[in-house]
């Protein structure tokens, strides 16, 4: 050990960003471990390295005792006496054993053991620096395939997209810069493995935070993302500042920033729509393209029902429903989609239940009608009969009157013939 090893250190240091502290410690833990082995000594062993000169000094812990048992751990106390006045029995005093070739010994053990600790800090080092980097974007080459995973050069490190998480309209070749998105990073024994994504929701969020300044100083926020990676995508955003259009400040001007994120994702249409604290309206957006004429909202089960005009149903449930499973992932809200016509024949069908007359076809309505005419027609029969009736009774009545009036006149004749005989009596007499 000397002064190139010294300055060896400090370079080290600079270069790898290891602590030359660090460094001196492992070569002192190796250099006892090289000493037990070599010299068969007892485990009470220090080794100091001199961190100006290098020079190395091995030390033996001796136990001052009043009687000796092991030479190679203990002292006796007139041995400790005759070196200093000041040892007592219990104490430890420290015997330097250096041997007179250790040199050529600790020259190799410290070689090999400052490799083994590079290679440890290296990956200590990258390991704090991706592992702070999980759910972050980051770019990197593509280098090599390995059973169909894609080997990603990132500088330091070396980063894993497994199949899964691959593009499925997507080739990689070697020497492509793409970016991706940072899923997991883990500690293994061959140093920090670095999991990676083109599909996950999060490369869309961060892609947008790359290209919309508004994102990134916090203007504009989004608030959930749905994508069906390589396909479609969409995006729920928000802005607390009324003067700033969210869907505009996301789409650019002429549609510069969305059209980039599009390219990165090799053509992957994006659907951006504002997001409202309203699961009505928010729900109603989230079926973008397509134009919604009502939301009915569920609370108790989650369910929104939504109604669309006909010619717009096939829009807005998408290519094999992917634009209403979109919706629904974005919202968290199951989507009941019916067209118009449909939810009419819905509602005849549920009056029809209700009032079962209102389900008639209209034959039968017709036959309904006719019956309900023929009814009306015998009660105005009966009626009329019964006015008829009445009037007779009525005649009766009047006639009964009459015939009393007679026999009052009657009796009033009667009445005059006496009078008169009562007359002509009271003449004969005279």
């Amino acid at each position: 050990m000397n002064y190139e090893f010294i300055d060896a250190l400090e370079q080290i240091e600079k270069e790898k960003g290891i602590s030359k502290e660090i460094l001196f410690e492992a070569i002192e833990a190796a250099l006892i471990s090289a000493y037990k082995k070599n010299f068969n000594t007892a485990p009470n062993v220090k080794v100091h390295i001199d961190r100006d000169t290098g020079k190395i000094r091995v030390y033996s812990c001796l136990t001052i005792v009043e009687e000796v048992k092991d030479p190679q751990q203990e002292l006796s106390i007139a041995e400790a006496k005759a070196l200093s006045s000041r040892y007592q029995s219990g104490d430890v005093i420290e015997m330097e054993v250096t041997p007179k070739n250790f040199g050529r010994i600790a020259a190799q053990t410290a070689k090999q053991v400052v490799i083994q600790r590079i290679r440890e800090a290296e990956r200590e080092i990258i390991y704090r620096e991706y592992v702070d980097r999980e759910d972050d974007i980051v770019t990197g080459i593509v280098q090599r395939t390995d059973q169909k995973n894609i080997i990603i050069d990132l500088g330091k490190a070396e980063a894993v997209l497994s199949p899964s998480e691959q593009m499925p309209n997507e080739t990689y070749k070697q020497g492509d810069r793409i970016k991706t998105y940072v899923v997991e990073v883990k500690k293994t024994t061959k140093g920090p493995q670095i999991m990676v994504s083109r599909t996950h929701p999060g490369l869309l969020k961060r892609l947008f935070e790359l290209e919309v300044p508004e994102i990134f100083d916090g203007t504009v926020e989004i608030k959930s993302v749905s994508r069906e990676a390589g396909y479609r995508s969409k995006a729920a955003v928000y802005s607390s500042n009324p003067e700033v259009d969210p869907v505009g400040s996301c789409v650019g001007p002429k549609g510069v920033r969305v059209q980039t994120i599009v390219s990165e994702l090799k053509g992957e249409k994006i659907d951006i729509i504002k997001w409202s604290e309203d699961p009505k309206e928010f729900v109603s957006n989230s079926l973008s393209p397509a134009k919604v004429t009502s939301v009915e909202i569920h609370e108790d089960k989650k369910i929104a029902g939504v109604v669309v005009p006909d010619y717009q149903l096939s829009l807005a449930i998408g290519k094999e429903g992917q634009n209403a499973r979109l919706a629904a992932k974005l919202t968290g809200w199951k989507i009941d989609i019916n067209s118009e016509s449909q939810m009419k024949k819905q509602l005849s069908e549920e009056t029809e239940e209700i009032f079962p007359e209102a389900g008639l076809e209209e034959e039968e309505l017709e036959t309904l009608d006719e019956e309900i005419d023929v009814d009306e027609e015998v009660d105005d029969e009966e009626v009329d009969d019964e006015e008829m009736d009445d009037e007779e009774m009525d005649d009766e009545e009047i006639d009964d009157e009459e015939m009393d009036d007679e026999e009052i006149d009657d009796e009033e004749i009667d009445d005059e013939e006496i009078d008169d005989k009562e007359i002509d009596d009271e003449e004969i007499e005279k």
